[in-house]
């Protein structure tokens, strides 16, 4: 056999490994694959989906980190994400509708969109105020800042992944157990620690008004938000309204976003003497995926914290809340 056939025996044996080399890769890819798809919206949720969801389903969010999810209007290569999920967990309580658009014209026949909110707040617990008139039938859809609807959103998720994927589902109870540990071990750090405020402090003057549910269930009082319920800059009288509320009540803290400066809030802080803190996160998770804080748990530690420092207490026992990565890697967080 001469030199040159040789040559070409030993591209073609290298041809052949290669090929399967990318042929097995691409079996281990499309076996990892074969894990149920779910597609979810904001942050918090993908989160909490992640933390039941573990290594055994993908979690892929919708709504990029730092959004209005109020206003977010789906990209068309999100269609092709509704299309191949298996299960769409959304909010519902109308945070999502071009969302909900999107997924209910472009998914599987067999695939459901559940909407946690709508499933675990009756009717008659519906809460409207200024950014979420009644006249406009939108009620406050922001469960997840209090921990116990946080816990009810992980057993709703729990239930559906477990109905999906039966083989798997004392793994997704294990993880709904751990879960609801942690989420009852923040909401008695907070309670311990809301008792340093001093007295008649627990009041919220916020940017956007993601605290009702909380707010109601803690015992605090949410005495307006610059936010209205259009998005646009509150009117000056309204302002003026706020300035002398604000004065009235003693309020020293007022809680702006840290996405989204406001002009307004700063106004207020300069007219009534309130001090102005802007790091207030509504859904936008600390830190970058992968992180130990970028989860719920993060956020709203970060939040409490923010909230009861900037009343006058001190947040000892938030602080003492060790915050580990408890959710697959495979999380996609849209940036």
């Amino acid at each position: 056999m001469t030199k040159f056939k040789l040559s070409i025996l030993a591209v073609a044996a290298v041809v052949f490994l290669a090929a399967c080399s990318t042929n097995t890769g691409t079996d281990s890819s499309e076996a990892a694959d074969n894990r149920p798809l779910i597609a979810t919206t904001v942050a918090p949720i993908t989160s909490i989906a992640a933390s039941i969801a573990g290594d055994r389903a993908r979690i892929e969010g919708i709504v990029p980190e730092g959004t209005n999810s109020h206003t977010f209007e789906p990209s068309p290569q999100i269609a092709k994400l509704l299309s191949d999920a298996d299960l769409i967990l959304v909010n519902g309580l109308k945070l999502e509708d071009p969302t909900m658009k999107m997924a209910e014209s472009n998914k599987k026949e067999t695939t459901e969109i559940v909407e946690i909110g709508t499933l675990v707040l009756p009717e008659s617990d519906y809460l409207y105020d200024f950014s979420f008139p009644k006249e406009e039938g939108k009620p406050n859809p922001h469960l997840w800042t209090d921990p116990s609807y946080a816990i009810k959103y992980a057993g709703v998720i729990r239930d559906q992944l477990s109905e999906l994927d039966p083989e798997n589902a004392d793994y997704y109870a294990g993880n709904f157990t751990n879960f609801e540990k942690l989420a009852t071990e923040l909401s008695d750090a907070l309670t311990a620690d809301q008792e340093s405020v001093p007295a008649g402090n627990l009041k919220l003057l916020t940017y956007h008004d993601a605290y009702a549910y909380f707010a109601k269930n803690y015992g605090w009082t949410v005495i307006g938000a610059i936010q209205p319920n259009d998005f646009a800059d509150p009117s000056a009288s309204e302002v003026a309204k706020l300035i002398d509320q604000v004065k009235a009540e003693n309020v020293t803290t007022i809680f702006g976003s840290e996405v989204f400066p406001s002009a307004v809030l700063e106004e207020v802080g300069r007219a009534t003497g309130a001090r102005y803190e802007d790091t207030l996160r509504d859904d936008d998770l600390p830190g970058a995926p992968g992180d130990a804080e970028h989860s719920w748990l993060g956020l709203m530690k970060y939040n409490y914290r923010t909230m009861i420092s900037g009343l006058g207490g001190t947040p000892t026992q938030l602080d003492a809340i060790v915050l580990t990565p408890t959710s697959s890697n495979s999380v996609v967080y849209p940036q």
